[in-house]
Protein backbone atom coordinates (compact mmCIF):
# COMPACT_ATOMS: atom_id res chain seq x y z
CA UNK A 1 0.00 0.00 0.00
CA UNK A 2 2.84 2.36 0.87
CA UNK A 3 4.50 1.63 -2.49
CA UNK A 4 1.27 2.37 -4.35
CA UNK A 5 0.92 5.65 -2.45
CA UNK A 6 4.46 6.66 -3.42
CA UNK A 7 3.78 5.81 -7.04
CA UNK A 8 0.55 7.79 -6.91
CA UNK A 9 2.29 10.85 -5.48
CA UNK A 10 5.07 10.58 -8.05
CA UNK A 11 2.60 10.42 -10.93
CA UNK A 12 0.65 13.28 -9.36
CA UNK A 13 3.73 15.51 -9.16
CA UNK A 14 4.77 14.71 -12.72
CA UNK A 15 1.27 15.34 -14.02
CA UNK A 16 1.00 18.59 -12.06
CA UNK A 17 4.29 19.82 -13.52
CA UNK A 18 3.13 18.93 -17.00
CA UNK A 19 -0.21 20.61 -16.53
CA UNK A 20 1.03 23.81 -14.87
CA UNK A 21 3.99 24.25 -17.23
CA UNK A 22 1.94 25.99 -19.92
CA UNK A 23 0.39 28.35 -17.35
CA UNK A 24 2.59 31.28 -18.22
CA UNK A 25 2.13 30.66 -21.91
CA UNK A 26 -1.66 30.63 -21.54
CA UNK A 27 -1.51 33.80 -19.48
CA UNK A 28 0.59 35.54 -22.13
CA UNK A 29 -1.93 34.54 -24.75
CA UNK A 30 -4.74 35.90 -22.55
CA UNK A 31 -2.95 39.22 -22.17
CA UNK A 32 -2.40 39.42 -25.91
CA UNK A 33 -6.10 38.88 -26.48
CA UNK A 34 -6.97 41.52 -23.85
CA UNK A 35 -5.08 44.16 -25.77
CA UNK A 36 -7.47 43.64 -28.62
CA UNK A 37 -10.80 43.33 -26.78
CA UNK A 38 -10.00 45.59 -23.86
CA UNK A 39 -8.45 45.26 -20.44
CA UNK A 40 -10.30 43.17 -17.84
CA UNK A 41 -11.46 44.15 -14.38
CA UNK A 42 -10.81 41.07 -12.26
CA UNK A 43 -12.09 40.05 -8.85
CA UNK A 44 -11.97 36.66 -7.25
CA UNK A 45 -10.06 35.44 -10.33
CA UNK A 46 -13.10 36.17 -12.49
CA UNK A 47 -13.32 38.75 -15.25
CA UNK A 48 -16.18 41.09 -14.32
CA UNK A 49 -16.07 43.33 -17.38
CA UNK A 50 -13.58 45.00 -19.69
CA UNK A 51 -12.54 48.62 -20.07
CA UNK A 52 -12.12 49.52 -23.71
CA UNK A 53 -12.07 53.33 -23.79
CA UNK A 54 -9.57 55.70 -22.18
CA UNK A 55 -10.64 58.69 -20.08
CA UNK A 56 -8.61 61.86 -20.21
CA UNK A 57 -5.00 61.03 -19.49
CA UNK A 58 -5.88 57.55 -18.18
CA UNK A 59 -5.48 54.69 -20.64
CA UNK A 60 -7.80 51.70 -20.73
CA UNK A 61 -5.20 49.54 -19.01
CA UNK A 62 -4.66 52.05 -16.19
CA UNK A 63 -8.41 52.38 -15.63
CA UNK A 64 -8.89 48.59 -15.47
CA UNK A 65 -6.00 48.20 -13.05
CA UNK A 66 -7.28 50.98 -10.78
CA UNK A 67 -10.83 49.60 -10.67
CA UNK A 68 -9.50 46.10 -9.92
CA UNK A 69 -7.40 47.39 -7.01
CA UNK A 70 -10.33 49.36 -5.54
CA UNK A 71 -12.70 46.39 -5.75
CA UNK A 72 -10.18 44.07 -4.07
CA UNK A 73 -9.61 46.58 -1.28
CA UNK A 74 -13.35 46.97 -0.71
CA UNK A 75 -14.03 43.21 -0.87
CA UNK A 76 -11.33 42.40 1.69
CA UNK A 77 -12.79 44.85 4.21
CA UNK A 78 -15.74 42.98 5.73
CA UNK A 79 -16.79 46.07 7.68
CA UNK A 80 -17.98 47.69 4.46
CA UNK A 81 -21.48 46.71 3.40
CA UNK A 82 -22.26 45.57 -0.12
CA UNK A 83 -25.61 47.37 0.11
CA UNK A 84 -23.76 50.67 0.35
CA UNK A 85 -22.65 50.37 -3.26
CA UNK A 86 -24.80 52.57 -5.51
CA UNK A 87 -24.76 54.67 -8.67
CA UNK A 88 -24.15 58.40 -8.85
CA UNK A 89 -25.00 59.98 -12.20
CA UNK A 90 -23.57 63.26 -13.43
CA UNK A 91 -23.69 65.02 -16.80
CA UNK A 92 -21.03 63.01 -18.66
CA UNK A 93 -20.16 60.19 -16.29
CA UNK A 94 -21.78 57.67 -13.99
CA UNK A 95 -19.87 56.61 -10.88
CA UNK A 96 -20.19 53.41 -8.87
CA UNK A 97 -19.52 54.46 -5.30
CA UNK A 98 -19.48 52.90 -1.83
CA UNK A 99 -20.04 55.49 0.86
CA UNK A 100 -17.37 58.09 0.00
CA UNK A 101 -15.20 55.83 -2.15
CA UNK A 102 -15.45 55.76 -5.95
CA UNK A 103 -15.08 52.21 -7.18
CA UNK A 104 -15.53 52.83 -10.92
CA UNK A 105 -16.56 55.52 -13.37
CA UNK A 106 -18.27 54.96 -16.71
CA UNK A 107 -18.36 57.38 -19.62
CA UNK A 108 -20.25 57.72 -22.87
CA UNK A 109 -17.25 56.20 -24.66
CA UNK A 110 -17.59 53.06 -22.50
CA UNK A 111 -21.31 52.85 -23.34
CA UNK A 112 -20.63 53.30 -27.05
CA UNK A 113 -17.96 50.58 -26.99
CA UNK A 114 -20.42 48.23 -25.28
CA UNK A 115 -23.23 49.34 -27.64
CA UNK A 116 -25.51 50.19 -24.71
CA UNK A 117 -26.72 53.30 -22.97
CA UNK A 118 -24.66 54.59 -20.09
CA UNK A 119 -27.54 53.91 -17.66
CA UNK A 120 -27.96 50.32 -18.82
CA UNK A 121 -24.23 49.68 -18.68
CA UNK A 122 -23.94 51.23 -15.22
CA UNK A 123 -26.77 49.16 -13.76
CA UNK A 124 -25.32 45.97 -15.30
CA UNK A 125 -21.84 46.63 -13.88
CA UNK A 126 -23.34 47.50 -10.48
CA UNK A 127 -25.05 44.11 -10.20
CA UNK A 128 -21.92 42.33 -11.36
CA UNK A 129 -19.79 44.10 -8.74
CA UNK A 130 -22.24 43.39 -5.90
CA UNK A 131 -22.55 39.72 -6.81
CA UNK A 132 -18.79 39.28 -7.18
CA UNK A 133 -17.98 40.98 -3.85
CA UNK A 134 -20.61 38.89 -2.06
CA UNK A 135 -19.21 35.69 -3.55
CA UNK A 136 -15.65 36.83 -2.74
CA UNK A 137 -16.51 37.21 0.95
CA UNK A 138 -18.58 34.03 1.19
CA UNK A 139 -15.79 31.87 -0.24
CA UNK A 140 -13.32 33.14 2.35
CA UNK A 141 -15.35 32.28 5.41
CA UNK A 142 -14.28 29.47 7.74
CA UNK A 143 -17.24 27.31 6.77
CA UNK A 144 -16.42 27.68 3.06
CA UNK A 145 -12.80 26.65 3.71
CA UNK A 146 -13.93 23.61 5.68
CA UNK A 147 -16.28 22.58 2.87
CA UNK A 148 -13.45 23.02 0.35
CA UNK A 149 -11.20 20.71 2.38
CA UNK A 150 -14.00 18.16 2.71
CA UNK A 151 -14.67 18.19 -1.04
CA UNK A 152 -10.95 17.88 -1.69
CA UNK A 153 -10.73 14.88 0.63
CA UNK A 154 -13.74 13.25 -1.03
CA UNK A 155 -12.28 13.86 -4.48
CA UNK A 156 -8.94 12.36 -3.41
CA UNK A 157 -10.63 9.31 -1.88
CA UNK A 158 -12.65 8.88 -5.07
CA UNK A 159 -9.45 9.07 -7.10
CA UNK A 160 -7.78 6.41 -4.95
CA UNK A 161 -10.91 4.27 -5.20
CA UNK A 162 -10.88 4.53 -8.99
CA UNK A 163 -7.20 3.56 -9.13
CA UNK A 164 -7.83 0.63 -6.77
CA UNK A 165 -10.69 -0.60 -8.96
CA UNK A 166 -8.45 -0.27 -12.01
CA UNK A 167 -5.76 -2.35 -10.24
CA UNK A 168 -8.39 -5.03 -9.63
CA UNK A 169 -10.17 -4.97 -12.99
CA UNK A 170 -7.30 -4.75 -15.47
CA UNK A 171 -5.33 -7.80 -14.16
CA UNK A 172 -8.55 -9.83 -14.39
CA UNK A 173 -8.99 -8.68 -17.98
CA UNK A 174 -5.40 -9.73 -18.76
CA UNK A 175 -5.93 -13.16 -17.16
CA UNK A 176 -9.18 -13.58 -19.05
CA UNK A 177 -7.48 -12.81 -22.37
CA UNK A 178 -4.71 -15.29 -21.58
CA UNK A 179 -7.32 -17.99 -20.84
CA UNK A 180 -9.09 -17.19 -24.11
CA UNK A 181 -5.87 -17.73 -26.06
CA UNK A 182 -6.22 -20.52 -28.66
CA UNK A 183 -9.92 -20.89 -27.75
CA UNK A 184 -12.06 -17.77 -27.96
CA UNK A 185 -9.26 -15.75 -29.60
CA UNK A 186 -8.41 -17.57 -32.85
CA UNK A 187 -5.38 -17.34 -35.06
CA UNK A 188 -5.62 -15.46 -38.31
CA UNK A 189 -5.19 -17.96 -41.13
CA UNK A 190 -5.45 -18.12 -44.89
CA UNK A 191 -6.08 -21.79 -45.69
CA UNK A 192 -3.14 -23.60 -44.06
CA UNK A 193 -0.92 -20.53 -43.74
CA UNK A 194 -0.82 -19.12 -40.20
CA UNK A 195 -0.54 -15.36 -40.65
CA UNK A 196 -0.92 -14.22 -37.02
CA UNK A 197 -0.98 -16.71 -34.16
CA UNK A 198 -3.46 -16.58 -31.30
CA UNK A 199 -0.62 -15.69 -28.94
CA UNK A 200 0.31 -12.68 -31.05
CA UNK A 201 -3.32 -11.52 -31.21
CA UNK A 202 -3.64 -11.89 -27.43
CA UNK A 203 -0.40 -10.02 -26.75
CA UNK A 204 -1.55 -7.23 -29.07
CA UNK A 205 -4.87 -6.91 -27.25
CA UNK A 206 -3.10 -6.83 -23.88
CA UNK A 207 -0.74 -4.12 -25.13
CA UNK A 208 -3.68 -2.04 -26.41
CA UNK A 209 -5.51 -2.38 -23.09
CA UNK A 210 -2.36 -1.39 -21.17
CA UNK A 211 -2.08 1.70 -23.36
CA UNK A 212 -5.73 2.55 -22.68
CA UNK A 213 -5.08 2.12 -18.97
CA UNK A 214 -2.19 4.61 -19.05
CA UNK A 215 -4.29 7.09 -21.02
CA UNK A 216 -7.13 6.76 -18.52
CA UNK A 217 -4.79 7.34 -15.57
CA UNK A 218 -3.32 10.47 -17.16
CA UNK A 219 -6.77 11.75 -18.14
CA UNK A 220 -8.14 11.25 -14.62
CA UNK A 221 -5.16 13.06 -13.13
CA UNK A 222 -5.51 15.89 -15.64
CA UNK A 223 -9.12 16.34 -14.54
CA UNK A 224 -8.48 15.77 -10.84
CA UNK A 225 -5.84 18.44 -10.36
CA UNK A 226 -7.80 21.45 -11.70
CA UNK A 227 -10.94 20.07 -10.07
CA UNK A 228 -9.51 20.26 -6.55
CA UNK A 229 -7.77 23.54 -7.26
CA UNK A 230 -11.16 25.04 -8.10
CA UNK A 231 -12.36 24.53 -4.51
CA UNK A 232 -9.98 27.21 -3.20
CA UNK A 233 -10.22 30.87 -4.20
CA UNK A 234 -6.47 31.36 -4.31
CA UNK A 235 -5.99 28.58 -6.85
CA UNK A 236 -9.18 28.99 -8.85
CA UNK A 237 -7.42 31.07 -11.50
CA UNK A 238 -4.85 28.33 -12.01
CA UNK A 239 -7.64 25.77 -12.23
CA UNK A 240 -9.42 27.76 -14.93
CA UNK A 241 -6.27 28.20 -16.91
CA UNK A 242 -5.51 24.49 -16.63
CA UNK A 243 -8.97 23.67 -17.92
CA UNK A 244 -8.47 26.13 -20.76
CA UNK A 245 -5.11 24.61 -21.56
CA UNK A 246 -6.51 21.08 -21.53
CA UNK A 247 -9.38 22.14 -23.76
CA UNK A 248 -7.04 23.89 -26.19
CA UNK A 249 -4.60 20.97 -26.14
CA UNK A 250 -7.37 18.45 -26.79
CA UNK A 251 -8.77 20.65 -29.54
CA UNK A 252 -5.35 21.07 -31.12
CA UNK A 253 -4.57 17.35 -30.90
CA UNK A 254 -7.97 16.48 -32.33
CA UNK A 255 -7.52 18.82 -35.26
CA UNK A 256 -3.98 17.54 -35.83
CA UNK A 257 -5.13 13.92 -35.72
CA UNK A 258 -8.01 14.62 -38.09
CA UNK A 259 -5.69 16.40 -40.50
CA UNK A 260 -3.13 13.62 -40.18
CA UNK A 261 -5.58 10.76 -40.79
CA UNK A 262 -4.73 10.50 -44.53
CA UNK A 263 -1.03 10.21 -43.66
CA UNK A 264 -1.79 7.62 -40.98
CA UNK A 265 -3.78 5.66 -43.53
CA UNK A 266 -0.89 5.74 -46.01
CA UNK A 267 1.66 4.73 -43.35
CA UNK A 268 -0.61 1.90 -42.23
CA UNK A 269 -1.11 0.76 -45.80
CA UNK A 270 2.66 0.78 -46.40
CA UNK A 271 3.30 -1.10 -43.13
CA UNK A 272 0.66 -3.77 -43.82
CA UNK A 273 1.80 -4.22 -47.43
CA UNK A 274 5.44 -4.50 -46.33
CA UNK A 275 4.53 -7.03 -43.63
CA UNK A 276 2.68 -9.36 -45.99
CA UNK A 277 5.25 -9.00 -48.76
CA UNK A 278 7.95 -10.07 -46.28
CA UNK A 279 5.82 -12.98 -45.08
CA UNK A 280 5.27 -14.11 -48.66
CA UNK A 281 8.99 -13.88 -49.40
CA UNK A 282 9.76 -15.82 -46.22
CA UNK A 283 7.35 -18.57 -47.26
CA UNK A 284 8.90 -18.82 -50.74
CA UNK A 285 12.49 -18.92 -49.49
CA UNK A 286 11.64 -21.45 -46.78
CA UNK A 287 10.27 -23.71 -49.49
CA UNK A 288 13.41 -23.12 -51.54
CA UNK A 289 15.53 -24.05 -48.54
CA UNK A 290 13.54 -27.26 -48.01
CA UNK A 291 13.76 -28.14 -51.68
CA UNK A 292 10.01 -28.04 -52.29
CA UNK A 293 10.58 -25.25 -54.83
CA UNK A 294 13.57 -25.38 -57.16
CA UNK A 295 15.07 -22.68 -59.36
CA UNK A 296 17.82 -23.69 -61.81
CA UNK A 297 21.16 -22.31 -60.63
CA UNK A 298 19.79 -21.35 -57.19
CA UNK A 299 21.25 -23.44 -54.33
CA UNK A 300 19.31 -24.29 -51.21
CA UNK A 301 21.89 -22.75 -48.89
CA UNK A 302 21.35 -19.42 -50.64
CA UNK A 303 17.73 -19.22 -49.43
CA UNK A 304 18.20 -17.82 -45.93
CA UNK A 305 20.85 -15.16 -46.75
CA UNK A 306 18.94 -14.11 -49.86
CA UNK A 307 15.79 -13.73 -47.78
CA UNK A 308 17.65 -11.62 -45.20
CA UNK A 309 19.04 -9.32 -47.90
CA UNK A 310 15.68 -9.04 -49.62
CA UNK A 311 13.95 -8.33 -46.29
CA UNK A 312 16.40 -5.50 -45.59
CA UNK A 313 15.84 -4.01 -49.04
CA UNK A 314 12.03 -4.23 -48.70
CA UNK A 315 12.10 -2.54 -45.28
CA UNK A 316 14.48 0.14 -46.56
CA UNK A 317 12.23 0.82 -49.56
CA UNK A 318 9.15 0.95 -47.32
CA UNK A 319 10.92 3.41 -45.01
CA UNK A 320 11.85 5.64 -47.96
CA UNK A 321 8.24 5.63 -49.13
CA UNK A 322 6.79 6.19 -45.63
CA UNK A 323 9.15 8.90 -44.37
CA UNK A 324 7.49 11.77 -46.33
CA UNK A 325 4.23 10.96 -44.49
CA UNK A 326 5.80 11.31 -41.03
CA UNK A 327 5.02 14.43 -38.97
CA UNK A 328 7.71 17.07 -39.18
CA UNK A 329 9.28 15.59 -42.30
CA UNK A 330 9.73 19.03 -43.91
CA UNK A 331 11.02 20.69 -40.75
CA UNK A 332 14.62 21.99 -40.65
CA UNK A 333 15.27 19.93 -37.51
CA UNK A 334 14.34 16.69 -39.27
CA UNK A 335 16.56 17.55 -42.21
CA UNK A 336 19.45 18.53 -39.97
CA UNK A 337 19.25 15.27 -38.03
CA UNK A 338 19.05 13.31 -41.29
CA UNK A 339 22.18 15.00 -42.65
CA UNK A 340 24.00 14.48 -39.34
CA UNK A 341 23.17 10.78 -39.23
CA UNK A 342 24.14 10.41 -42.89
CA UNK A 343 27.56 11.97 -42.24
CA UNK A 344 28.11 9.75 -39.20
CA UNK A 345 27.16 6.66 -41.19
CA UNK A 346 29.44 7.63 -44.08
CA UNK A 347 32.43 8.28 -41.82
CA UNK A 348 32.03 5.27 -39.56
CA UNK A 349 30.75 2.55 -41.85
CA UNK A 350 33.62 2.09 -44.31
CA UNK A 351 34.87 -1.12 -42.72
CA UNK A 352 31.35 -2.33 -42.06
CA UNK A 353 30.36 -1.84 -45.70
CA UNK A 354 33.51 -3.64 -46.88
CA UNK A 355 32.78 -6.56 -44.55
CA UNK A 356 29.13 -6.66 -45.61
CA UNK A 357 30.06 -6.75 -49.29
CA UNK A 358 32.60 -9.45 -48.51
CA UNK A 359 29.95 -11.45 -46.65
CA UNK A 360 27.54 -11.25 -49.58
CA UNK A 361 30.25 -12.36 -52.02
CA UNK A 362 31.24 -15.28 -49.78
CA UNK A 363 27.61 -16.40 -49.58
CA UNK A 364 27.10 -16.52 -53.31
CA UNK A 365 30.53 -17.92 -54.16
CA UNK A 366 29.68 -20.81 -51.81
CA UNK A 367 33.22 -20.88 -50.46
CA UNK A 368 32.06 -22.74 -47.34
CA UNK A 369 29.02 -23.66 -45.27
CA UNK A 370 28.34 -24.08 -41.58
CA UNK A 371 30.22 -27.08 -40.22
CA UNK A 372 32.78 -27.25 -43.04
CA UNK A 373 36.40 -27.94 -42.13
CA UNK A 374 38.40 -25.14 -43.76
CA UNK A 375 41.78 -23.50 -43.73
CA UNK A 376 41.83 -19.70 -44.04
CA UNK A 377 45.36 -18.39 -43.99
CA UNK A 378 47.08 -20.15 -41.11
CA UNK A 379 43.84 -20.98 -39.31
CA UNK A 380 42.32 -24.47 -39.60
CA UNK A 381 38.97 -25.27 -38.08
CA UNK A 382 35.24 -25.73 -38.55
CA UNK A 383 32.91 -22.93 -39.64
CA UNK A 384 30.93 -22.09 -36.50
CA UNK A 385 28.99 -19.05 -37.76
CA UNK A 386 28.89 -16.79 -40.78
CA UNK A 387 27.17 -13.42 -40.93
CA UNK A 388 27.26 -10.46 -43.26
CA UNK A 389 30.06 -8.92 -41.19
CA UNK A 390 32.23 -11.72 -39.75
CA UNK A 391 33.00 -15.42 -40.00
CA UNK A 392 33.68 -17.47 -36.87
CA UNK A 393 35.89 -20.57 -36.92
CA UNK A 394 36.27 -23.15 -34.15
CA UNK A 395 39.75 -24.67 -34.16
CA UNK A 396 40.39 -28.31 -33.15
CA UNK A 397 41.36 -26.94 -29.72
CA UNK A 398 37.94 -25.23 -29.35
CA UNK A 399 39.32 -21.74 -29.86
CA UNK A 400 36.83 -19.40 -31.56
CA UNK A 401 38.54 -17.20 -34.15
CA UNK A 402 36.52 -14.29 -35.55
CA UNK A 403 37.60 -13.07 -38.98
CA UNK A 404 36.17 -10.00 -40.75
CA UNK A 405 34.64 -11.02 -44.06
CA UNK A 406 36.89 -8.58 -45.92
CA UNK A 407 39.90 -10.50 -44.54
CA UNK A 408 38.37 -13.85 -45.50
CA UNK A 409 37.63 -12.58 -49.01
CA UNK A 410 41.28 -11.53 -49.47
CA UNK A 411 42.65 -14.87 -48.20
CA UNK A 412 42.92 -18.31 -49.77
CA UNK A 413 40.11 -20.52 -48.49
CA UNK A 414 40.82 -24.26 -48.47
CA UNK A 415 37.63 -26.26 -47.95
CA UNK A 416 38.18 -29.89 -46.93
CA UNK A 417 34.46 -30.71 -46.80
CA UNK A 418 33.07 -29.25 -50.04
CA UNK A 419 34.11 -32.06 -52.42
CA UNK A 420 32.44 -34.89 -50.50
CA UNK A 421 29.31 -32.85 -49.83
CA UNK A 422 28.71 -31.45 -53.31
CA UNK A 423 30.17 -34.05 -55.69
CA UNK A 424 30.26 -37.20 -53.57
CA UNK A 425 34.02 -37.56 -54.17
CA UNK A 426 35.75 -38.10 -50.83
CA UNK A 427 38.72 -36.04 -49.69
CA UNK A 428 42.24 -37.39 -50.35
CA UNK A 429 44.78 -36.81 -47.61
CA UNK A 430 48.43 -37.78 -47.92
CA UNK A 431 51.57 -38.16 -45.89
CA UNK A 432 55.16 -38.68 -47.03
CA UNK A 433 57.88 -40.97 -45.74
CA UNK A 434 61.50 -41.13 -47.00
CA UNK A 435 63.47 -44.40 -47.02
CA UNK A 436 66.85 -45.40 -48.36
CA UNK A 437 67.50 -47.13 -51.67
CA UNK A 438 68.37 -50.34 -49.86
CA UNK A 439 64.65 -50.93 -49.03
CA UNK A 440 62.72 -52.55 -51.93
CA UNK A 441 60.04 -50.15 -53.15
CA UNK A 442 57.47 -52.93 -53.56
CA UNK A 443 57.88 -53.82 -49.91
CA UNK A 444 57.45 -50.16 -48.95
CA UNK A 445 54.21 -49.96 -50.98
CA UNK A 446 52.91 -53.06 -49.29
CA UNK A 447 53.73 -51.75 -45.81
CA UNK A 448 52.17 -48.34 -46.40
CA UNK A 449 48.96 -49.83 -47.80
CA UNK A 450 48.80 -52.19 -44.82
CA UNK A 451 49.13 -49.21 -42.46
CA UNK A 452 46.26 -47.45 -44.27
CA UNK A 453 44.11 -50.60 -44.11
CA UNK A 454 44.19 -50.70 -40.29
CA UNK A 455 43.54 -46.98 -39.84
CA UNK A 456 40.04 -46.00 -38.74
CA UNK A 457 37.95 -43.30 -40.49
CA UNK A 458 39.44 -44.17 -43.90
CA UNK A 459 37.43 -45.54 -46.82
CA UNK A 460 38.14 -48.99 -48.20
CA UNK A 461 36.79 -47.87 -51.54
CA UNK A 462 38.30 -46.08 -53.39
CA UNK A 463 41.45 -47.91 -52.40
CA UNK A 464 44.49 -46.09 -51.01
CA UNK A 465 47.48 -45.73 -53.28
CA UNK A 466 51.17 -44.90 -53.00
CA UNK A 467 53.16 -42.52 -55.18
CA UNK A 468 56.94 -42.24 -55.37
CA UNK A 469 57.25 -38.49 -55.63
CA UNK A 470 61.02 -38.12 -55.96
CA UNK A 471 64.32 -40.00 -56.21
CA UNK A 472 66.76 -37.96 -54.21
CA UNK A 473 70.48 -38.43 -53.58
CA UNK A 474 70.10 -40.41 -50.39
CA UNK A 475 66.47 -41.57 -50.26
CA UNK A 476 63.23 -42.18 -52.06
CA UNK A 477 60.07 -40.16 -51.15
CA UNK A 478 56.96 -42.33 -50.80
CA UNK A 479 53.56 -40.56 -50.59
CA UNK A 480 50.63 -42.49 -49.09
CA UNK A 481 47.24 -41.23 -50.35
CA UNK A 482 44.02 -42.29 -48.62
CA UNK A 483 40.31 -41.38 -48.91
CA UNK A 484 38.12 -40.11 -46.07
CA UNK A 485 34.74 -38.46 -45.56
CA UNK A 486 35.32 -37.55 -41.93
CA UNK A 487 36.98 -34.20 -42.55
CA UNK A 488 36.46 -33.06 -38.97
CA UNK A 489 38.91 -35.79 -37.79
CA UNK A 490 41.83 -34.83 -39.99
CA UNK A 491 44.25 -34.33 -37.12
CA UNK A 492 43.29 -37.65 -35.49
CA UNK A 493 43.48 -39.45 -38.85
CA UNK A 494 46.97 -38.15 -39.53
CA UNK A 495 48.09 -39.20 -36.05
CA UNK A 496 46.63 -42.73 -36.53
CA UNK A 497 48.25 -43.12 -39.98
CA UNK A 498 51.68 -42.15 -38.65
CA UNK A 499 51.37 -44.54 -35.73
CA UNK A 500 50.32 -47.40 -38.00
CA UNK A 501 53.14 -46.63 -40.48
CA UNK A 502 55.64 -46.90 -37.65
CA UNK A 503 54.17 -50.20 -36.47
CA UNK A 504 54.03 -51.76 -39.94
CA UNK A 505 57.55 -50.66 -40.83
CA UNK A 506 58.90 -52.11 -37.61
CA UNK A 507 57.00 -55.36 -38.18
CA UNK A 508 58.49 -55.62 -41.69
CA UNK A 509 62.06 -54.94 -40.51
CA UNK A 510 62.19 -51.51 -42.20
CA UNK A 511 64.18 -48.88 -40.39
CA UNK A 512 62.89 -45.30 -40.67
CA UNK A 513 66.17 -43.42 -40.65
CA UNK A 514 67.12 -39.84 -41.14
CA UNK A 515 67.32 -39.26 -44.89
CA UNK A 516 70.98 -38.21 -44.72
CA UNK A 517 71.95 -40.91 -42.22
CA UNK A 518 75.42 -42.26 -43.01
CA UNK A 519 77.43 -44.38 -40.60
CA UNK A 520 79.18 -47.68 -40.20
CA UNK A 521 76.27 -50.01 -39.52
CA UNK A 522 78.52 -52.73 -38.04
CA UNK A 523 78.75 -52.45 -34.32
CA UNK A 524 75.62 -50.28 -33.92
CA UNK A 525 72.33 -51.17 -32.27
CA UNK A 526 69.49 -51.55 -34.78
CA UNK A 527 67.00 -48.63 -34.63
CA UNK A 528 63.98 -50.96 -34.73
CA UNK A 529 62.29 -51.16 -31.28
CA UNK A 530 63.44 -54.19 -29.28
CA UNK A 531 59.97 -55.78 -29.12
CA UNK A 532 60.06 -56.21 -32.92
CA UNK A 533 63.56 -57.86 -32.90
CA UNK A 534 64.32 -61.59 -32.33
CA UNK A 535 64.86 -62.59 -28.74
CA UNK A 536 68.43 -63.77 -29.52
CA UNK A 537 69.33 -60.55 -31.31
CA UNK A 538 72.79 -59.15 -30.53
CA UNK A 539 74.37 -56.05 -31.94
CA UNK A 540 77.06 -57.15 -34.43
CA UNK A 541 80.71 -56.23 -33.99
CA UNK A 542 82.94 -54.56 -36.54
CA UNK A 543 84.17 -56.79 -39.35
CA UNK A 544 87.88 -56.22 -40.08
CA UNK A 545 89.30 -57.66 -43.28
CA UNK A 546 92.83 -57.80 -44.57
CA UNK A 547 93.07 -55.38 -47.44
CA UNK A 548 96.74 -55.91 -48.12
CA UNK A 549 96.34 -58.10 -51.20
CA UNK A 550 93.81 -55.78 -52.66
CA UNK A 551 96.06 -52.83 -52.11
CA UNK A 552 98.97 -54.61 -53.81
CA UNK A 553 96.79 -55.52 -56.77
CA UNK A 554 95.64 -51.98 -57.35
CA UNK A 555 99.04 -50.56 -56.76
Amino acid sequence: MRKKLKNFLLVLVITLSIVVSPFVYAQDNQETANKIDGYPVILNDDILFKIQAPTGSFSSEERASTITHRLETFAEDNSLSVESIELETQDNITSIIAEDTILATLTEEDANAARKTRQELSEEYLEIIKTSITQFREERTLIAKIFSLVWTLLATLSLLLIFTLMDLVFPKIFNLLNRWKDTVIPSLRIQNVNLISSTQVTNTLIAVIKTIRVILVLLILFLYIPFILRFFPLTRKISQQIFDYIFKAVLYISESVLNYIPNIFMIGLIAVSTYYIIRFCKFVFKELERGNITIPGFYQDWATPTYNILQFLIIALAAVVAVPYLPGFDSPAFRGISVFLGVLFSLGSTSAVANTVGGVILIYTRAFQLGDRVQIGDIIGDIEDKTLLVTRIRTPKNVIVTLPNATVLNSNVINFSASARETGIPLIISTTITLGYDVPWRKVHQVLLAAADVTDSLLKEPKPFVLQTSLDDFYVSYELNVYTEKTRRLFEIYSDIHQNIQDKCNESDIEILSPHYSALRDGNQNTIPSNYLPKDYQAPGFRIENLGNNVNKHS
